[in-house]
């Protein structure tokens, strides 16, 4: 699943088979916030034996949409990259339609907030894109986003530290499509590194439950006083 090698259509298929079963589809879906989980917690999430949901991290791990840490007798199941991510989050896109006006409240918080594997997205990294992209704090160049030296000046002025706004000078990002607002969010190295400064200044905390994101007080007035705010 990369540029240097396109998918065939077996390929294709192959991965369409590995999406067909509830259970692995429940195990990547676990592992979109980014975390690293064992193959025993996997297992309780999917609803399904150790010796099923051994079978089913090894059909992933061959279809290149898992990677396996070792950490001493410990094994732990994360997905492949990025980019697989994205892929994953792009193919809930047909779908984006069905979702009703007013959806369940479980899911208002993923809608407004969550992570995207490791970055910002939903209705508040939509906002983040539009905005900074409007301000020219980021610019999109053909190989994707970069943040600019007025992006990163600002905010500092919020109170960002000098050292991680000059860092997110030197990474590049993408437009990722958000599933469920149909726009860009920044996704790659550079989405990944806004999202881990929100997190760090305390502007977002993560749920304990699901993968949403949760904007603190602070975090929303600050945010809209740099261009960033939710809808309503």
């Amino acid at each position: 699943m990369t540029e240097a090698s396109p998918l065939n259509r077996y390929q294709l298929a192959e991965l369409g088979a590995l999406l067909a079963e509830p259970s692995r589809a429940a195990m990547l879906l676990a592992l979109m916030d980014g975390t690293m989980r064992p193959a025993g917690e996997l297992a309780s999430i999917a609803g399904v034996s150790a010796a099923t949901a051994s079978a089913h991290l090894k059909r992933l791990l061959d279809g290149g949409l898992l990677t396996l840490h070792e950490q001493g007798r410990h094994r732990y199941y994360r997905l492949a990259s990025d980019e697989v991510a994205a892929w994953l989050e792009a193919m809930a896109l047909p779908h984006a339609s069905r979702i009703t006006p007013k959806p369940a409240a479980r899911d208002l918080t993923l809608c407004r907030a969550r992570t995207c594997y490791r970055h910002l997205a939903g209705q508040l990294g939509v906002a983040l894109c539009d905005a900074w992209l409007q301000r020219s704090w980021l610019r999109a160049e053909s190989d994707g986003i970069v943040m600019m030296s007025a992006g990163a000046d600002a905010l500092v002025r919020a109170g960002w530290q000098t050292s991680t706004t000059r860092s997110l000078l030197t990474l590049h990002g993408r437009g990722c499509l958000d599933w469920t607002e149909r726009r860009l969010h920044v996704g790659g190295p550079l989405g990944v590194a806004i999202t881990s400064a929100l997190l760090d200044a305390g502007w977002l905390r993560r749920a304990q439950r699901n993968r949403a994101l949760l904007p603190t007080p602070d975090g929303l007035r600050r945010l809209a006083e740099l261009g960033v705010e939710l809808p309503g």
